[in-house]
C-alpha cells in the first residue's frame, strides 16, 4: 500500500507557520513540567467530552452514542472556567466525535484564551480542508487520530484507505501538531496493519505511536509474538513519541502488570457530557461528582487514593500523568462507594413522542 501512496508537502507559508506554533507549544509544554514538579495541586491533563454521539460506531469502543445533543457552548465555557480555575494546563477534547460539535472552534478558543494547551482526539472523518483552517485559526496545539486497520471491515471504518487523503490534507494544511495512533490488540485482525499506518504516518511527517486496545474495562489482554514484535517496532518509529521513554506500554503488550501510582481524579480528570467528573474513560461513576462540586480536598483524596484498576490499565495518557508523580504521594486511601447516576427531570409527555432507540 506504502508504494501506492503519494507524497505531499505543505507551502512555505504553512510550515512556517507550524514551525512557529510547535516552539510556542513545546516552551508551554516545558512550563507545563515544571509546575508539575513543583506543585501537585492542579489538574495536568483533563479529557473533556463536547458530546458523546459519534459518527461511527466501531465495535470495541464504549464510549459513543448515536443520539446525544452536544453539550450547549456556554455550559462548555462554564466547565473550562472551572477547569482553568483549578490550575488545569492541558485539555484533550474527545468524545464520541468532537468535531460533530457545531462550535468546536470556539470551544478550543477558549480552551487557548483561559491560558490551557488545547487538544484533540478525533476520528477523522469530518476533517476537510475547510475544517483543518478553522481548527488552525481557533489555536488547536496538537490532534490525535487512531486508525484500526488498512482496509475498512466489520470491526471498524477507520482505516487508512478511507482516511489516508484526509491524513494528506492535514499534512498540507495542518499547523497543529498531528500523531497518528496504530492499534494493536482484541479486534484487530490483521497486526500487520499497524506497520502500514505507522509508516505512512512517519512518511507524512505525522509523529506515530501504538496502542492496545483494551477490554470494555479498560484492562489488558497481552499480544501474542508477531503482534509483540510488531508493537516494538512500531515503538522504535515514534522516536519524537514522550511513550518510548517509560516501559508501561511495553509491559502491556507483554501482559505484565504495571507498578505505578495513578492519580486520575486528581492530576488527571475525565470530564464526561453531563459534566461529572470520572477516573478515566474506563472507569465512568468514580467518583461520580458534578464539576461544579469537586473540591481540592476531593481532588487530594484521589491524589493519595490506590486505584483498584491500575496494575491492569491500558490508558497510558494516564499513565504518562502519572510519571511525574510516581516519586512522591505514596498512595494509601481507599476508594469512595460509586456516586449514584443523575436521576432525570420528570418529563410530561403530550401526544406521541418518536423514539431513537
Amino acid at each position: 500500500m506504502a508504494g501506492d501512496n503519494k507524497l505531499v508537502q505543505a507551502s512555505v507559508a504553512i510550515r512556517a507557520r507550524r514551525r512557529l506554533r510547535f516552539l510556542r507549544t513545546r516552551l508551554r509544554e516545558l512550563r507545563m513540567i515544571g509546575k508539575a514538579l513543583v506543585s501537585t495541586k492542579h489538574p495536568i491533563l483533563v479529557h473533556i467530552i463536547p458530546n458523546r454521539r459519534c459518527n461511527l460506531a466501531c465495535t470495541y469502543c464504549n464510549e459513543f452514542d448515536d443520539f446525544s445533543k452536544p453539550v450547549p457552548l456556554d455550559e462548555m465555557k462554564s466547565r473550562l472556567d472551572i477547569l482553568a480555575g483549578m490550575g488545569t494546563s492541558v485539555i484533550t477534547i474527545s468524545g464520541g466525535e468532537p468535531l460533530m460539535h457545531p462550535e468546536i472552534d470556539q470551544i478550543i478558543q477558549h480552551i487557548r484564551r483561559r491560558g490551557m494547551i488545547a487538544g484533540m482526539i478525533t476520528n477523522g472523518f469530518l476533517l476537510d480542508q475547510k475544517t483543518i483552517e478553522k481548527l488552525n485559526q481557533a489555536g488547536l496545539e496538537h490532534l490525535q487520530i487512531s486508525i484500526d486497520n488498512a482496509v475498512p471491515d466489520e470491526v471498524s471504518l477507520k482505516s487508512l484507505k478511507t482516511l489516508d487523503t484526509r491524513l494528506e490534507w492535514l499534512a498540507q494544511y495542518a499547523v497543529f501538531q498531528v500523531n497518528i495512533n496504530s492499534v494493536l490488540g482484541s479486534g484487530v485482525k490483521n497486526p500487520e496493519d499497524a506497520l502500514k499506518i505507522a509508516h505512512r504516518a512517519v512518511e507524512l511527517g505525522f509523529t506515530s505511536t501504538v496502542g492496545i486496545i483494551h477490554d470494555h474495562n479498560g484492562q489488558l489482554k497481552p499480544l501474542g509474538p508477531r503482534e509483540a514484535e510488531i508493537f516494538e517496532e512500531v515503538m522504535t518509529l515514534g522516536k519524537r513519541s514522550f511513550s518510548r521513554f517509560n516501559e508501561f506500554q511495553h509491559n502491556v503488550a507483554r501482559g505484565r502488570q504495571n507498578n505505578w501510582r495513578c492519580r486520575s481524579g486528581s492530576r488527571y480528570l475525565y470530564i464526561c457530557e453531563d459534566g461529572l467528573v470520572h477516573w478515566c474513560s474506563q472507569q465512568r461513576g468514580y467518583p461520580g461528582i458534578p464539576l461544579t462540586q469537586y473540591t481540592p480536598e476531593m481532588r487530594r483524596h484521589e491524589y493519595l487514593t490506590d486505584k483498584f484498576c491500575a496494575p491492569r490499565c491500558t490508558v497510558s495518557c494516564v499513565q504518562q500523568v502519572g510519571i511525574l508523580d510516581n516519586w512522591r504521594g505514596p498512595q494509601t486511601r481507599k476508594p469512595k462507594p460509586m456516586a449514584p447516576p443523575p436521576v432525570p427531570a420528570q418529563l410530561v409527555q403530550i401526544g406521541s413522542v418518536r423514539s431513537d432507540s
